[in-house]
Order: C-alpha cells, then sequence, then structure tokens
C-alpha cells in the first residue's frame, strides 16, 4: 500500500521498530544521525536502506524540518555507504520515494542505494 508523506509520523512503522531494535536488521553503516541496512527484498546485486533516525515521513518533510546537522549527516552517510561498499566507480543509483504516485510503502524517510549490474534507464517510455 503506497503511503501518504503528508501524513504525521507513524512511530509503528517498520523502520521506526527497526531503529528501536524490536526487528533485526543486516547494519552496514550506523552514526548519530542514520543507521544503513540491507533491503529484505533486493532489487539489485547491491540495495541498502539508508534512514535517519529522526521520525520524518518522507524526503519533504525531513527537508522542511531537519536540522542542517542531521541533513548533512544523512547526505554524507549515504556517501560514505556508497564508498565503503565500492560502487562509485561502477555507479550506482539513489532512489527515495515521496507519496502515493512514487508508491512509497513505508512513511519513513529512506534512500536506497541500487547497484552491482547495469539497471537501465530510470522509467519507462511515456506512452
Amino acid at each position: 500500500m503506497a503511503v501518504d508523506a503528508t501524513q504525521p509520523y507513524d512511530d509503528q512503522n517498520v523502520f521506526a521498530k527497526i531503529l528501536r531494535g524490536e526487528i533485526p536488521c543486516r547494519r552496514v553503516h550506523e552514526d548519530e544521525w542514520t543507521l544503513a541496512f540491507h533491503d529484505i527484498n533486493p532489487q539489485a546485486p547491491n540495495h541498502v536502506l539508508v534512514i535517519p533516525k529522526g521520525a520524518y515521513v518522507s524526503w519533504d518533510d525531513f527537508s522542511a524540518k531537519a536540522s542542517d546537522a542531521e541533513i548533512a549527516g544523512f547526505v554524507r552517510a549515504v556517501g560514505q555507504v556508497a564508498r565503503a561498499a565500492g560502487l562509485v566507480a561502477p555507479g550506482y543509483r539513489l532512489l527515495a520515494n515521496t507519496g502515493p504516485n512514487s508508491h512509497q510503502e513505508v512513511p519513513h524517510l529512506h534512500v536506497h542505494i541500487l547497484a552491482g549490474r547495469p539497471l537501465g534507464p530510470m522509467l519507462a517510455a511515456m506512452p
């Protein structure tokens, strides 16, 4: 089910539960502002999710409400995860869905890092 990114934060979402340690994850990075872990349903050979530790529904919510330190820490963490995995030279894709038209499924901001094979065009051609 797609998420309405304008709704208030739901602290029972799966990523909030992961942050609280109620659900396990395969961590690849953690710092003051972020947690990164392997996606349980990978869409590419390398598929890592990076989430802020703060309660933000979407990129829009995060960019409007997060502190400068949170924003900088989150953006830096995405780069650190990609570099540590050796993804910079072959290339990788970043994807952040916001709202129902993008098919956002979890109401907690998350960036997908996808890599490990040629990913093709970003969107199918318009009809």
